[in-house]
């Protein structure tokens, strides 16, 4: 078989990992099905007469681990989405007698219904689906204050009016989720999950950061061997700050922007040079850091640019009502990983940091900070990673410090500008695979970027992070006084 699919063109070699993939996820998706009608074969209430126990199994993920020859970790998301899809058609409760007498349960499919449809009609991959559901997590149990019932069509149909908004809510984002998922990686539409989950739920976002703060801890032991061992566990400010740490240091090992100034790339490339690991590295680096401390010279360690943490607050003009003429903070998220922090703790940082004001629109698109110098300044490269998150090409999850600045419309050849208009961040590889390979980015004023691919003739949308689209959304158009974009 194998002498066979080597003798087959590009392109049917592309299409034969499609359809087998296609393949792949029909078996997938009747294995879950099974595998949740298994869980609920052996559930408590059946004891030793439950299918798995019946077959010398403590639970159905150990059935299922050992049928399928999987991990245990890939059983136990079989078990969970197959859980899930049978739930979504939860059995017919009591009619109450009268619209002053609520049902024992409330009248609702579950919120993750849409992914169990979408799973089933072929929609979404198992492993979208579990990505969106986790990621979402359960809607807050809230005490139902108020019964809203409807009895326009018979039985009626009593719920507690805090649940059905709740309900409503996260169902609207799974759906959406799913509408996102035919051009979005799985990571992606998880972390994007996560940052809507903090949104919907402030509160519980607030109490999930807290929790991660009091989970943090540093230990260090010495094993029987003689080596010391330690163990880390970040609350997310921590995290953010030790990933600025390592990843600026360490950018010209692992694909980062290429260099201008002379010195800076001879630095670089005695760093790609360098016969230790990049686990070596950044031990070595951590330990100096610490050692030094404030004395620390940062320009040996990091070069012309300095390690730290962007913090993006998202702000809306003060209510009516309030007798403020400034603006409120709506939200706030890490610049890279868009994870979301409480509003208060963005605060925090600007009264030790500072702050520098940038508008956009709710694409996320900044104000017109056109140049006609060839490199984009500081300010424009901050606005680019506000807009774009990171690297646009398709499916690369390369974070915006680790990104290059790109005109879509050559400098000199076609007299093109250094306008945040008219620029992206692509990393090193796709930046480079861009000039050698063909392709080019085109854009019509402030509308899609669109890729096109030489061996193709429709083109392909780079889409900004999700998480951004989530971000934007609560943003007031920018006054009419701002110029318009460039065509």
């Amino acid at each position: 078989m194998s002498a066979t699919i080597a003798l087959l063109s590009d392109d049917d070699v592309a299409r034969l990992i499609e359809q087998a993939g296609a393949l792949a996820r029909s078996a997938k998706k009747i294995g879950i099905i099974a595998s949740g009608v298994a869980a609920q074969r052996s559930n408590r209430d059946a004891g030793h007469a439950g299918l798995a126990q019946k077959r010398g199994y403590r639970n159905p993920v150990s059935l299922v681990q050992d049928l399928t020859g999987s991990t245990r970790a890939d059983a136990a998301r079989a078990v969970r989405l197959g859980e899930s899809l049978l739930d979504s058609t939860p059995p017919a409760s009591a009619p109450p007698a009268s619209c002053d007498e609520p049902p024992t349960a409330p009248a609702l499919d579950p919120w993750h219904a849409p992914l169990g449809r979408a799973l089933i009609t072929g929609t979404v991959s198992s492993a979208q689906h579990d990505a969106i559901l986790r990621g979402l997590g359960e809607p807050p149990a809230l005490d139902p204050e108020a019964i809203v019932c409807s009895c326009a069509t018979e039985p009626c149909v009593c719920v507690a009016a805090a649940t059905a908004t709740v309900h409503e809510a996260w169902s609207l984002a799974a759906e959406q989720l799913i509408d996102e998922s035919l051009h979005r990686t799985v990571d992606e539409l998880r972390h994007t999950a996560r940052v809507v989950r903090d949104q919907l739920d402030p509160e519980g976002a607030e109490q999930r950061y807290l929790a991660r703060w009091q989970a943090r801890s540093f230990r260090i032991w010495t094993d029987q061997t003689g080596t010391h061992r330690g163990s880390l566990v970040f609350d997310d400010d921590g995290a953010a700050w030790i990933r600025a740490i390592t990843e600026t240091a360490l950018r010209p090992r692992r694909g980062g922007p290429r260099f201008v100034d002379p010195d800076e790339k001879k630095r670089a490339q005695r760093l790609v040079d360098d016969p230790r690991t990049n686990d070596q590295l950044m031990y070595d680096l951590i330990i100096d850091v610490l050692r030094s401390g404030s004395l620390a010279d940062a320009d040996s360690v990091f070069g012309t640019r300095q390690a730290g943490v962007r913090v993006v607050t998202v702000t809306a003009a003060s209510p009516a009502d309030s007798g403020s003429t400034g603006r409120v903070a709506i939200t706030a998220h890490f610049e890279d990983s868009g994870a979301v922090m409480p509003v208060w703790a963005a605060a925090q940082r600007t009264c030790t940091t500072g702050s520098i004001d940038v508008t956009v629109d709710r694409d996320g698109n900044p104000l017109y900070l056109g140049r006609e110098s060839r490199l984009f300044s500081p300010k424009q490269r901050l606005a680019l990673a506000l807009r774009d998150g990171g690297c646009r090409w398709t499916g690369c999850d390369r974070p915006a410090h680790y990104c290059e600045s790109q005109h879509i419309d050559h400098y000199v050849e076609d007299e093109g500008h250094t306008d945040i208009d008219r620029g992206i961040l692509l990393c090193r590889f796709h930046h480079m695979n861009l000039h050698h390979g063909g392709w080019r980015i085109t854009r019509s004023g402030l509308g899609d970027f669109l890729l096109h691919a030489p061996d193709r003739t429709d083109p392909i949308v780079l889409r900004p992070r999700l998480h951004l689209k989530y971000a934007w959304e609560h943003i007031e158009p920018p006054p009419k006084r701002f110029r318009a974009a460039a065509a």
